[in-house]
């Protein structure tokens, strides 16, 4: 954008170094499908492994000898790093090789900026880029000295650098002011549900788990779902209905992955905070996938950087038609579900998933009888209206007898709507004093 750099094309040389450090480790797979992910046609991919990254490129010299000869065979001009190189690091690489280098940030981030589709994406993702690039401006513009020259004109100026930072400042500095004014839009929005008492429930989980998937399965909606990662990057927002629960916003989220970008997780903390908000979590799992254990302790770490680590949580161990396992919720001691087999792609155990979020949000439900006098038709009214009266008949002196079922919620709205008191209506055991008192 302010400076210049080699141009890339779509054919790339990829590089994927092996480390001693398990947590500085990547996965070769996963950095393919990242690779094509963001429209790349992968050459070849180098391995190697070292104990620590070489300090000015990365890789050894013998390696990178090796990196010009597999450009000049499958005449390439982008090459993509499965790692976070350092800006000298990548500058260091891109001078001696005279291509176009790119490290696993740069990649992610390209996904990101070709999947946004909303203003706010699009602000997220260039807030990100802009932020990745301030540090990097320093390769560009050497060629050009002082700005200002000429009679009238001379003096110190600023540099072609000094002025492409300042622009960029300004720039980020727009982009948080706008995302700030979303923010307190989405805490508007999230603090009217609040006082609906309207459940939030939020998909988590590693990229391309199968969030949309389920999303769409469960709301009937037509979210953008496809076997690659990050194809969702825009939240969405749905209403579903719960037997028992009522109205619930089921918001479908960026997907995990490991060694997300902190610039992102930053960039993206407004849309995230949807879920660290929720009143539960839906941790989509990949089931088939053999890495994850260590999908769910990277998505668990996000979650923990973003404040949600202490939001209630379900598991759903999707994608059971890749395995030979049948539908089925587990249970904890105390009967509350913890984890629902099911394929979002078939449907299997998509009716055990209504049943455990059922289960979980539905804490507080009035289950009991009630007697209405004849001049109590409106509160009879309410009751149907809301699809709680479960059986209905009338004793000898014309009294309604009801037995009903509904969220406690519900109960109390319609009894500030009447202006009735609720605890004149429940027996002993189900008023709690610091909801009746007036």
């Amino acid at each position: 954008m302010f400076f210049e750099r080699p141009d890339a094309g779509e054919t790339a040389i990829l590089v994927h170094i092996d480390f001693q450090d398990e947590n500085e480790r990547e996965d070769s797979q996963e950095f393919l499908e990242l690779v094509r992910s963001a429209g790349a046609e992968p050459a070849t991919l180098l391995t190697g492994s070292r104990h620590r990254p070489d300090s000015r490129f990365f890789i050894g010299t013998g390696k990178l000898e090796e990196l010009r000869e597999a450009l000049q065979v499958h005449g390439a001009e982008l090459v993509i790093f499965n790692h976070a190189l350092s800006p000298s690091q990548e500058r260091n690489v891109e001078k001696t090789l005279k291509c176009r280098v790119l490290d696993r940030t740069g990649l992610i981030l390209d996904i990101f900026a070709q999947r946004a589709r909303t203003h706010e994406g699009k602000l997220q993702v260039e807030l990100a880029q802009l932020e990745y690039m301030s540090t990097r401006l320093i390769r560009g513009w050497t060629h050009l000295e002082r700005q200002a020259g000429g009679i009238g004109l001379r003096g110190p100026g600023e540099t072609q650098l000094e002025t492409d930072r300042r622009l960029l400042r300004a720039r980020i500095k727009a982009i948080h002011k706008r995302l700030d004014k979303v923010r307190r839009q989405r805490d508007q929005n999230r603090r009217a549900r609040e006082r609906a008492e309207i459940p939030g429930v939020s998909l988590v989980g590693y990229t391309n788990a199968g969030k949309s998937t389920l999303f769409n399965a469960v709301t009937n909606s037509e979210v953008y779902a496809a076997d690659q990662l990050f194809a969702t990057l825009d939240p969405t927002l749905r209403r579903l209905e719960l037997d028992d629960v009522g109205a619930v916003v089921l918001a479908d989220t960026v997907g995990f992955i490991r060694h997300l970008p902190h610039k992102l997780v930053e960039a993206f903390r407004a849309t995230l905070q949807e879920a660290a908000e929720s009143s539960l979590l839906v941790h989509v799992i990949d089931a088939a996938d053999p890495d994850r254990d260590l999908n769910i302790e990277q998505v668990e770490q996000v979650l923990a950087e973003i404040g949600a680590d202490s939001v209630p949580v379900l598991q759903v161990m999707n994608k059971i038609d890749l395995l030979d396992s049948a539908p089925r919720i587990e249970r904890d001691d105390e009967g509350m579900p913890t984890a629902v087999w099911l394929s979002a792609q078939d449907g299997r155990g998509l009716d055990l998933l209504h049943e455990a979020l059922t289960d979980c949000l539905a804490e507080d439900i009035i289950d009991m009888t009630m007697t209405l006098a004849p001049e109590q038709g409106r509160l009879r009214a309410g009751l149907h209206r809301l699809g709680a009266v479960r059986e209905e008949h009338f004793d000898d002196e014309g009294r309604t007898c009801l037995q009903v079922r509904l969220p406690r919620r519900e109960f109390n709205q319609l009894m500030a709507r009447l202006d009735e008191r609720a605890s004149d209506y429940l027996p002993a055991s189900m008023r709690g004093s610091e909801d009746w008192e007036e």
